[in-house]
């Protein structure tokens, strides 16, 4: 079977509920199974005040999205918005951070997946999870989407055994969400921040979707923050339980916190949930990156050869291989607290850029974006500046390779014409 990369498009098949599912997949899970123990490691007691931190922010940066996605009703999400407001530098900056940024986001789904079911065997877990999520891709969008139904229905069951099986636990109380203090104060609580942000920044999902969902105009700006509200309460409660059970500490120590906080008699629904939560963010950020890499090979920011489209499936099937190959090599090579701090730094700088272009956005009902937009930039380089300084300088030194790789291409096809 022939693909092609000219006339025909991606088709629009997805409905609102379709869009605020994919976008649930694409979070829930993210944080509440692989980012909390990493952020309570460094906020402490400080734990729900950085979900708040990482909520404020991703609700900026939701609303820029979603605005910026009615204009641009593209494949692409930042990158689009990037290129069309500020300049094709700045869009192939959000582009390039978004890919490698979802690409680590990845392989840390499937490392907490590996984690979750099957500790011992954690990383051939991941490897074959990879496998057989990028061949769901490969299959469209629409078996992508009802696949995602599961999984959220799974993952949204398992996080009420976690509530339940924490806050009926013995030695529970209200005392332990004080905890021991802050460990490091601010700074540690603007570091979780940035560390949880990766949970909500599956809202992106809905925008890279811009040109597969049904009036986008109405869908986009309605499902964004529809999904991101839902994800934020459930995140709420699910940290308070788990906090209120064994403190940060423990959540802290834990390889699998969840399953430690809702204790025994409990851990392995915990563990079979933790492993379907994981995965549904990984189907979706599978399918979010080949679109965002299909926007970029279509203006010959990647090889062009990504943009082909598969004929019966109506996908970038190229480019969904590519990435989960990448991925597979990630799964193999990292571990999970390294993947998170990474793809922290690289998403952070894709709605820094996003929030810049939305501050361009002109008319008298953008008035009152402007102002969150700003907030939205400078929030999003907070957090990037309180990251780890391994994570910040693997991803600062990743983007600027993309971007002198991109300078040597341009400076080429200059030379060519």
């Amino acid at each position: 079977m022939t693909a092609t990369s000219g006339g025909a498009g991606l088709s629009r098949r997805l409905g609102m509920s379709d869009a605020v599912v994919l976008g649930l997949g694409s979070m829930l899970g993210a944080g509440v199974f692989a980012a909390f123990g990493p952020a309570a490691a460094v906020a402490g007691s400080g734990l729900l005040l950085a979900l708040v931190v990482a909520a404020v922010v991703a609700y900026a940066n939701a609303m820029s999205s979603a605005q910026l996605a009615v204009r641009y009703p593209e494949s692409g999400g930042a990158y689009v918005y990037g290129r069309r407001r500020l300049g094709d530098a700045w869009g192939f900056l959000a582009g390039w951070g978004f890919v490698v940024g979802k690409t680590a986001s990845c392989a840390a789904m499937a490392l907490t997946l590996g984690a979750y079911a099957w500790p011992e065997y954690a990383r051939p877990v991941a490897a074959v999870a990879v496998v057989g999520f990028t061949a769901v891709n490969y299959l469209g969008v629409s078996k992508t989407a009802r696949l995602t139904r599961v999984l959220v229905a799974v993952t949204l069951g398992a996080l009420a055994v976690v509530v339940i099986g924490a806050l009926t636990r013995p030695d529970a109380g209200v005392d332990r969400l004080l905890g021991a203090g802050l460990p490091a104060g601010v700074p540690g609580v603007l570091q979780a921040a940035g560390l949880l942000f990766f949970a909500f920044a599956g809202y992106a999902r809905i925008a890279t979707l811009g040109e597969e969902v049904r009036d986008p105009s109405r869908t986009i700006p309605r499902a964004i923050p529809i999904a991101l509200g839902v994800v934020v309460l459930v995140y709420g409660i699910v940290g308070a339980a788990a906090l209120a059970a064994i403190g940060p500490a423990a959540l802290a120590r834990s390889p699998v916190p969840l399953a430690t906080a809702a204790g025994p008699g409990w851990d392995v629904a915990v563990r079979v949930g933790g492993a379907v939560a994981a995965g549904g963010v990984l189907l979706s950020l599978l399918a979010g990156i080949g679109r965002t890499a299909l926007a970029m090979a279509r203006d010959h920011e990647l090889p062009h050869l990504l943009a082909a489209i598969h004929p019966r499936h109506r996908v970038p099937h190229r480019a969904q291989l590519l990435f989960g190959g990448l991925v597979l090599a990630l799964v193999l090579a990292f571990d999970l607290r390294a993947a998170i701090g990474f793809s922290s730094f690289a998403v952070l700088v894709y709605y820094a850029i996003a929030n810049a272009s939305a501050c361009t956005l002109r008319g008298p009902h953008r008035r009152w974006l402007r102002p969150l937009a700003v907030f939205g930039v400078v929030s999003c380089l907070t957090l990037v500046a309180t990251l780890p300084p391994a994570s910040s300088l693997t991803g600062g030194a990743v983007l600027l390779l993309g971007l002198v790789i991109r300078a040597a291409r341009t400076r080429r096809r200059r030379r060519a014409g």
